[in-house]
């Protein structure tokens, strides 16, 4: 089999984004405000709140700007009785109009750019620079959604549906990280401790988010601070993950944390972008693929550059797809991990088995069919079938079998499975790319199912399920092909 060499740069995707989001500190930075109706009177009232210097040019009509400056406390709030000119947009860090007149508007943005200053025109999205979207406020924690001007109302819904999932009482838990962080800083701790630190920390925002934070847990959280610093030797730490499937939904919340504190993450071929996507922004990608019958890294090499990493004092995630445990060579890279002195946990992901069986709307076990499951490797280290299969048990009409990377070796399994008794009428179902949006699946008798692996694209991880419980995806399947035929 070829080898092939762990690539070692970094390898994000990260989807086309319509705008950047961006937060500005406006404390005291002059903003020009042009016009007086809704629109602009909202957009004043968020500018207020962010404590900008706001120059209101709102003609003949600023009653309801006049009333906000009397709420504001401090003179931070100017309303002007005429026009804006070119000349009151110099210095300014902001530019917003809300101006009915097409030409009016266009000389405003027209007059912003020239001052450098980004400009916004409500409901306006073609001529602005940058876009107000919906805030979940619980500052100094904020949330801000934005469509890309496409539609404001499913914004707002969105946050709504935000606002019902963030409680109240982090506001004072984001305002304790903000008075607590000098604390943390002027420790001069390496970063593996800081961050580990603020893991701490918002687990216990996350799970007394109800309540505000004590000095109690100030000092808890600092005595768990000084006992990681205590116990630091330069080490890292290793995490076996499991990344299921391929569909993200499908990640435990043990998954989620687990990239979210990595510092590098190792990834196989089958691991789908949407899962790197959860992982944290600054964490090194890097792909040490191994795919079936194809360019592999050996197993060797990815044993080593998990123990150097992690010796380097990092957090090395080695992501996996489905469950680290099946077919995922885990013992070889934790037996290496052990040999050299480095702790590792193993993070269960939901198998390729499960996701495939939930997909099909099946069991993989049931009291009349299956009272057992087993689960086998379609190929050797050679490549080739296995020898030491329990042919017997792949026989047993009581048991549902799954077969791993068996694309290649499924009617080598067939034939064996076939002459040890297996019935050749017994459902077995192939399914390519489990719970995935491009998934494929082809569902015949065992007898005929190895020549119909043709029909399915080439590339991508097949699973093959055998057993009489898988009955339902076979009739479904003959059901579709009548329909289709006819």
């Amino acid at each position: 089999m070829t080898q092939r060499r762990p690539e070692t740069t970094s390898s994000r995707r990260i989807e086309r984004l319509a705008t950047l989001p961006l937060f500005h500190k406006l404390e005291g930075r002059k903003v020009v405000l042009a016009g007086n109706g809704d629109g602009a009177l909202w957009k004043a009232e968020l500018l207020a709140a962010a404590g900008a210097e706001l120059q209101v040019f709102a003609g003949s009509d600023g009653a309801a700007f006049h009333d906000l400056a009397r709420q504001e406390s401090g003179d931070r709030i100017f309303v002007h009785a005429r026009k804006w000119q070119p000349d009151d947009l110099q210095d300014a860090t902001l530019a917003i109009g809300d101006i009915a007149d097409e030409a009016e508007r266009r000389a405003f943005v027209a007059a912003a750019r020239q001052a450098r200053a980004p400009v916004n025109i409500v409901d306006k999205p073609d001529l602005c620079d940058f876009a107000f979207g919906s805030l979940v406020n619980r500052s100094p924690l904020i949330v801000a959604i934005s469509t890309d001007g496409a539609s404001p109302v499913f914004g707002q819904t969105i946050r709504a549906r935000i606002e019902m999932l963030l409680p109240a009482g982090l506001k004072a838990w984001a305002q304790a990280a903000k008075d607590w962080r000098p604390a943390v800083q002027a420790r001069e701790l390496p970063f593996a401790l800081r961050r580990a630190f603020w893991e701490l920390f918002a687990g216990k925002a996350m799970a007394e988010s109800e309540r505000s934070p004590l000095e109690k847990d100030r000092s808890a959280l600092f005595a768990a601070l000084d006992r990681l610093e205590a116990n630091e030797d330069g080490t890292g730490r290793v995490s076996l993950v499991g990344a299921g499937p391929g569909d993200p939904d499908l990640l435990t919340l043990k998954a989620i944390r687990a990239l979210q504190s990595a510092d590098i993450i190792l990834y196989d071929d089958l691991v789908s972008p949407g899962v790197l996507e959860l992982a944290r922004r600054e964490a090194r990608r890097m792909m040490v693929g191994k795919t079936g019958y194809g360019p592999s890294v050996k197993q060797s090499e990815i044993n080593a550059l998990i123990v150097s990493l992690a010796s380097q004092g990092k957090h090395v995630v080695r992501l996996k797809g489905g469950d680290p445990g099946i077919f995922g060579r885990a013992g070889e890279e934790i037996a290496a991990c052990e040999a050299a002195g480095i702790p590792v946990v193993i993070v269960p992901g939901i198998s390729a088995a499960q996701g495939a069986a939930a997909a099909l709307g099946v069991s993989l076990t049931h009291r009349d069919h299956a009272r057992r499951l087993q689960f086998v490797t379609g190929h050797a280290r050679s490549g080739e079938l296995p020898e030491d299969l329990d042919w017997k048990a792949m026989a047993d009409p009581f048991a549902t079998t799954v077969i791993y990377m068996a694309r290649a070796t499924l009617p080598g399994f067939r034939d064996r499975a076939l002459a040890a008794g297996l019935d050749p009428a017994t459902p077995a179902v192939a399914v390519q790319s489990a719970t995935r949006p491009d998934e494929t699946r082809v569902a015949a008798t065992i007898a005929a199912l190895p020549e119909r692996l043709s029909e399915l694209p080439k590339g991508g991880p097949v699973l093959v399920m055998v057993g009489h419980a898988l009955g339902r995806a076979l009739r479904e399947s003959d059901t579709i092909e009548d329909r289709r035929r006819a």
